[in-house]
Parts: C-alpha cells; sequence; structure tokens
C-alpha cells in the first residue's frame, strides 16, 4: 500500500466551501468568471491592467490567496496567506476612475521615494497605470518589504485560491439590523 502525496496544488475556492478542499475545473471558471463580471461592472476599461497585475502578483506570491471583495463602486483583491482578506499584505483595488495597489501596512514601509499616498492609520497606496510600474525597482522593493513583513507566513508551495466575498451583502445586513440600546 503506497501513500498517495498530495500535490500541493489548489484550486479555485467559492465562498461556502470548505478550505483546502479539491475543486473541479467548472467551480474554477464560476470563480474566475464572477470576478470578471465585478471588473466588468466597476472597470471595464482596466481588464487588462488588472489581469496584467493579477499574473505580476501571482508570479511573486504562487501561494496566496486572492480574497475578492465586491462593494458598491469598487472591488478588491487582497492578497493574503490564508482566505482572510485582512490577512493580505497587497490589494488590488480598482473602479471607474483608476486601478490602485494597496499596501496593508504600508505607513510602516520604508519609501525613500515617497510613492505611497494616504493618510489612514495603516493602509497606503499608489496609482497604477501600467503593469511596468510594478517592476519599477522602488515599488519592486516596497512589494518585497510588504511580504516580508506579513504577520502571517505565506505558504511556500502550492497554488492559491480565487475566494469570492460579497462585502456588498454584509454592508446591507449591517445597514438593516436592529439598532439595539
Amino acid at each position: 500500500m503506497s501513500a498517495k502525496k498530495p500535490s500541493g496544488r489548489r484550486s479555485v475556492q467559492v465562498e461556502g466551501k470548505i478550505p483546502g478542499s479539491a475543486q473541479s475545473a467548472a467551480e474554477r471558471r464560476s470563480a474566475e468568471a464572477e470576478l470578471r463580471t465585478l471588473i466588468d461592472q466597476f472597470a471595464p476599461a482596466h481588464l487588462r491592467l488588472i489581469s496584467a497585475m493579477r499574473k505580476s502578483l501571482r508570479k511573486r506570491l504562487p501561494a496566496a490567496q486572492e480574497v475578492v471583495y465586491g462593494y458598491r463602486a469598487w472591488f478588491v483583491i487582497s492578497y493574503s496567506p490564508s482566505g482572510h482578506g485582512y490577512e493580505g499584505v497587497l490589494a488590488i483595488r480598482g473602479d471607474a476612475n483608476g486601478v490602485k495597489l494597496y499596501f496593508n501596512q504600508g505607513k510602516e514601509l520604508p519609501d525613500p521615494e515617497r510613492l505611497l499616498r494616504g493618510s489612514g492609520g495603516l493602509v497606503r497606496s499608489i496609482e497604477v497605470e501600467a503593469v511596468s510600474a510594478l517592476a519599477r525597482p522602488a515599488v519592486a522593493r516596497l512589494i518585497d518589504e510588504a511580504i516580508a513583513r506579513s504577520h502571517v507566513p505565506f505558504a511556500s508551495s502550492g497554488r492559491g485560491s480565487v475566494i469570492i466575498r460579497s462585502a456588498s451583502t454584509k454592508q446591507r445586513q449591517r445597514r438593516n439590523a436592529p439598532i439595539r440600546s
């Protein structure tokens, strides 16, 4: 009797599935189609840029989970070591006005060229007009530093999933929740 070795490869995970469970090619196509619908809804002019950014970030973080949230006027793809978007180190945000790369711990990153924008408590971003921006040495250093400072380590092998989360539904539920005093 021989033990079957896991391939270390994970495919698309649609919300509601148990993390790590085997996914079919149909489920993979379904999650990618849902993500494309979000992109088409909020940033159709930026579809190629977002696809190229995803490819570039996947190359750097092959085991990262792409946790996708759709909001009223934009979408976010968080690159997380787990299925939780809040543990992500980088995120792509797209809307009708453009595409940004967010650094979830951006305030803590060394940024001698002052590329990062934002005034919040932690998160900073850069505007991305072409995927070549990710290859600029200063941006590449920011990305590398963000990955190195991740509070939760990324898997060293395997293939991450695409996890579709519906932030809009959660927002509606909170908005319609009864007020307790």
